[in-house]
């Protein structure tokens, strides 16, 4: 049992490092993060007296 719980600690963590390198890196090999960047106006409406 424990070296089932060690194992899947070592697979978490190495996932995690994997995870970070691909967005660190991850612009190089063309992947994009950034959102579209769109403005959007919306009317509103103040309920004041």
């Amino acid at each position: 049992m424990g070296r089932l719980f060690k194992l899947l600690i070592f697979l978490m963590i190495i996932g995690f490092i994997g995870l970070v390198a691909y967005a660190y890196v991850g612009e190089y090999f063309g992947a994009n993060f950034s959102p579209p960047q769109t403005e959007t106006r919306m009317p509103v409406t103040l309920d004041a007296e």
